[in-house]
């Protein structure tokens, strides 16, 4: 166990700051000595030498010129005395930390603007430092290791690959941000393995320049430093098995994210066609499972972005589950896309999300570990700066009801540009602030009858469509495996959204609309079409 002795140092009487420092390192297994409050530097010296701590938490709130003689003299007694191997802490107004930032025998300076989980985190590591233990590198251990706080997730991938590698740097020395999702563009995307195909007038669009394995290398090394952030990327649209390996090989890939369906002529991403598509997702789902990536299957939110009704999302996400349960994946993140498509109410939103939970957990079990991932839609991000940071905050707020293991950080600037480092660090303090207003105590949504009766229409509705696309076949559940089958669901329009008309092998037919701050189905008139009804017209009489 290690041990802390704290003190307000020189004339500085305040106290309540350094006590609850204290206090939060009690409830995190350390020992703690306070000594008191205008504690002179002869006396802080004497009482390390007799207490021999690890750590040593100094406050001071006064003048920071007052500050600075103070803190050289101690700097000479420690020196004299032998003891600069203390870990030396210290809290304080900005200006006073400011003015303590300048001595490098001080280790970690707080200013009053950190979240409570920063300070926890900080102190967690100083103690895996004291076990030569290192910050946890696989998924399921980084978030045992940070709860009951969720980790912080956000993505970059700038115009070149330097300029990337900076800013990963910046990311980790923040210490603010525990996964961090590299973005290639879209060469790399859909031609990394086929070089030659690469339109190089369009590089740098959508993301990063990734073109060898040794540039995944090179980004993956910035990380190493600050809290060794977990290191994953995007899914390659094409020759998905041999991106999924290239992943694990150079940046220890935190988990996948693979469709089943799209990257394929249902969204253009690729020139696959679907029924290929479906094939090779599925072969890279298998491997990763087999090879103990963690594994998220990304179909429910896309279906969302192209404003389907919400039975279709809360089912696609059914179906995403099963499929990657059944492939062999032992860990699974469900990501909760919020306010997508954009117009959904807080209640809406929360009620057809709390359905995709309940729906895609019942398939939990000991071998097979889900963990809920929430973040804000990029619809829904408005162009005007501070209305987006106002859209971050309350979205991160009302999604704690969904108690997400991991966060997705948006940044506020992204409907305008891409974010660096500076745009997404302000972004994560937003949203950590939001998230640790709500762990202190937020109403259940489920008190709530309308969303209650909401969720339960949703999660109906949702299997009315499994067993619809069940029946194309033999009923047998099973038959979700089927690339015949998944094709069909499509072709036939059981899946199906209202901006994939005209472009994709998709129908497109559907008619959505919000009504009551939810995304239904409607008729020619507007009207709300039932999933029965609709599923009985479509299927040409057929019950469900």
């Amino acid at each position: 166990m290690m041990k802390i002795l704290g003190a307000s140092i020189g004339s500085c009487v305040h106290n309540v700051g350094l006590l609850n420092f204290l206090e939060i390192a009690k409830q995190n297994n350390y020992e703690t000595i306070y000594i008191g409050s205008a504690i002179p530097v002869d006396e802080l010296v004497r009482e390390i030498k007799k207490h021999d701590p690890d750590m040593i938490a100094m406050s001071y709130r006064l003048a920071a010129e007052a500050l600075h003689n103070l803190l050289r003299e101690l700097e000479e007694k420690l020196k004299k005395e032998k003891l600069m191997d203390k870990i030396f802490v210290f809290g304080g107004t900005i200006e006073t930390a400011n003015e303590a930032r300048k001595f490098s025998f001080i280790k970690k300076c707080f200013d009053g603007s950190e979240e409570i989980d920063e300070i926890v985190l900080f102190l967690r590591g100083k103690a895996r430092e004291k076990e030569n233990l290192s910050f946890p590198q696989t998924l399921g251990e980084r978030i045992k290791f940070k709860s009951p706080y969720p980790l912080i997730r956000h993505h970059i991938g700038l115009q070149s690959l330097d300029e990337t590698a900076n800013e990963i740097k910046k990311l980790a020395e923040s210490e603010l941000l525990d996964v961090i999702s590299l973005a290639p563009d879209q060469n790399c995307q859909q031609f990394f393995f086929e070089p030659e195909k690469m339109d190089h007038s369009q590089d740098g669009a959508g993301g990063a320049p990734i073109r060898t394995k040794e540039d995944f290398v090179k980004l993956y090394e910035a990380s190493r430093r600050g809290n060794y952030p977990l290191v994953r990327c995007y899914a390659g649209t094409t020759h998905m098995v041999e991106f999924s390996k290239l992943l694990k090989e150079t940046i220890n890939n935190a988990w996948a994210a693979i469709p089943i369906m799209w990257y394929s002529d249902l969204d253009r991403r690729s020139k696959r066609s679907l029924k290929e598509a479906i094939k090779e997702n599925m072969d890279a789902i298998k491997w990763n499972g087999l090879n103990n990536v963690p594994v998220e299957v990304t179909d429910s939110h896309q279906w969302a972005l192209r404003v389907c009704h919400d039975a279709v999302e809360v089912a696609t996400a059914y179906l995403a589950t099963f499929v990657a349960k059944k492939l062999g994946v032992r860990e699974y993140v469900q990501q909760f896309m919020l306010e997508t498509p954009s117009g959904l109410s807080p209640r809406g939103d929360i009620a057809k999300m709390i359905a995709k939970k309940e729906i895609v957990e019942s398939l939990q079990d000991e071998n097979f570990k889900i963990y809920r991932m929430v973040r804000t839609g990029l619809m829904s991000m408005p162009a005007d700066l501070n209305a987006a940071m106002g859209q971050l905050s309350s979205s991160m707020f009302y999604g704690w009801a969904l108690e997400p293991h991991i966060v997705h950080v948006v940044a506020y600037c992204e409907s305008m540009r891409r974010a660096s480092a500076k745009e997404i660090i302000e972004s994560v303090k937003m949203a950590r602030r939001a998230i640790n207003l709500a762990m202190r105590g937020i109403v259940d949504p489920l008190g709530d009858e309308w969303v209650k009766k909401e969720k339960e229409r949703i999660k109906e509705e949702a299997f009315m469509i499994i067993e619809a696309i069940k029946g194309l076949k033999d009923d047998n559940e099973d038959s979700l495996l089927d690339v015949d089958v998944l094709y069909e669901a499509v072709n036939t329009g059981i899946l199906d959204a209202p901006a994939l008309k005209g472009f994709s092998v998709a129908k497109g037919a559907v008619k959505t609309k919000i009504i009551d701050g939810l995304c239904r189905c409607v008729d020619e008139c507007g009207n709300i079409l039932s999933e029965k009804e609709r599923l009985f017209t479509l299927l040409g009489g057929r019950s469900i």
